[in-house]
């Protein structure tokens, strides 16, 4: 089992002045080796087709509409599951969470994969730990502790990993923009990107 995470929005809390209102958490689970090489193999035709360098990633909101339509519609058609957290920040009352952005990376990582309904397990985990993700060398062994006991494995191994070089993480983040989007009804687009890829959304739930 291979699973891919990145996420959508920012770790702040200053909301009006500029934070998102929302953050969004996604998974996107392979439970077939071969369907992801073919998945990731299709992203990187896709990108020549379309003419852009390989040195370009895919971003959500560095994306024109046509790209995000385009590149989601190529996902579509391989076999994957998305499990997505939707975190509304308004409710959040911890002092840790909205004041240390490792602790609340962290979290709701923790909070994605540990509440999987038994849908993941013995998985090699791959998250961006690009740009302002940057976590500390601790974050991989606090996972481990979080997730794995004698009874239950979910991690089998985890690394972090820069979207640039990784096409799947880049799915990740598209798929986790798409999720976010949805929840912003003021935006002409914002039903589009998720019903698209709505038939592989396994949950997709609100934090509490």
């Amino acid at each position: 089992m291979l699973v891919f995470i990145d996420d959508s929005g920012d770790a702040g809390f200053k909301l009006n002045k500029g934070s998102t209102e929302y953050f969004v958490i996604s998974a996107v689970i392979f439970d077939d080796n071969l369907e992801a090489e073919k998945t990731a193999v299709a992203i990187k035709e896709l990108r020549r087709n379309i003419g852009f360098s390989d040195k370009v990633e895919f971003k959500f909101n560095k994306s024109k509409k046509k790209v995000r339509e385009n590149f989601l519609q190529t996902v579509n058609k391989f076999k994957f599951r998305i499990r997505s957290l939707v975190v509304d920040k308004k409710i959040i009352r911890s002092d840790e969470l909205k004041n240390n952005k490792d602790s609340f990376y962290s979290y709701m990582i923790k909070t994605l994969l540990k509440y999987n309904n038994t849908t993941i397990s013995d998985a090699s985990i791959k998250i961006d730990g690009s740009g302002d993700r940057v976590f500390r060398r601790s974050f991989v062994a606090y996972l481990r502790k979080q997730l794995n006991s004698r009874q239950t494995k979910i991690i089998k191994q985890c690394r972090l990993v820069n979207s640039k070089s990784n096409v799947l993480i880049q799915m990740a983040d598209m798929i986790a923009g798409s999720i976010r989007r949805n929840r912003d009804t003021a935006k002409t687009d914002h039903a589009i990107y998720r019903n698209i890829i709505k038939k592989h959304i396994e949950d997709e739930w609100p934090f509490k």
